[in-house]
């Protein structure tokens, strides 16, 4: 339960942090995917309870966290991720309506948006990267809620985008463990080569979280552990003291 025997909260910031943990993939979007399979709809329910643990508290401010953000950038009202990748003429909102000139938001702050949306959070919300996790969280007054966005090995399978990594599930294996025991630690220490290397791309994001949050009284609960089509899903939520 706590991110690390031994320790007591860190005494940095007042609020408290409510955190989600979702993967990224573009099935989660009925209009991507189509007829809904079993295995998304229990993932999109994984992630509906994760985001609602989340938003319980009521936070002031939502950080949506995903790889591929430098430092600095912020997302916010008006920008929207574009879906013309898949396929579709279409994109996803950030926060409000989409403007002209909004800046480009990746997939993956999108579908943490869309998550929000389905939540029905209406307040604050701020697009950021890993290296921008820890600075909000010292800053930020009040209770700050943290979506995390971001997959497990793609090699989980001969199917899977990656093919078979024998080395993969016991990666992902490790992450659920740390997820659910809210070891913030542990997920600070993953080893960011070998995650690339598994094409996990959730790795940064998640040792983004672990460091800002080490040191935290964590309670951790997780909702969901599978790998449908050789991508490992992990959904999980923590409250921080």
């Amino acid at each position: 339960m706590s991110a690390a025997a031994g320790t007591s909260p860190s005494p940095t910031r007042p609020g408290g942090v409510t955190v989600a943990f979702c993967p990224a993939p573009p099935l989660l979007l009925p209009e991507v995917e189509g007829e809904e399979a079993p295995d998304t709809a229990a993932l999109r329910h994984a992630c509906a309870e994760a985001v609602g643990a989340l938003l319980a508290p009521g936070p002031g401010v939502v950080l949506v966290v995903g790889d591929g953000v430098p430092p600095g950038v912020r997302f916010g009202d008006g920008d929207a991720a574009s879906l013309r990748g898949l396929g579709l003429d279409a994109e996803l909102p950030f926060a409000g309506r989409v403007r002209p000139g909004g800046r480009a938001v990746p997939l993956a702050h999108g579908l943490g948006a869309r998550l929000l949306d389905e939540a029905g959070h209406s307040g604050t919300r701020v697009g950021v990267g890993p290296a921008d996790v820890a600075p909000l969280l010292r800053d930020l007054p009040g209770t700050v809620g943290v979506l995390a966005m971001g997959d497990g090995s793609a090699r989980r399978s001969v199917k899977a985008p990656g093919y078979l990594d024998p080395a993969a599930e016991p990666f992902d294996e490790a992450v659920a463990a740390a997820l659910a025991s809210g070891d913030a630690a542990a997920l600070a220490a993953l080893d960011e080569a070998e995650g690339a290397r598994l094409l996990a791309a959730g790795v940064p994001v998640w040792r983004a979280v672990g460091a800002a949050l080490t040191g935290r009284a964590i309670t951790g609960r997780l909702h969901a552990q599978v790998a449908p089509y050789g991508v490992g899903y992990l959904v999980a939520d923590w409250t921080v003291a």
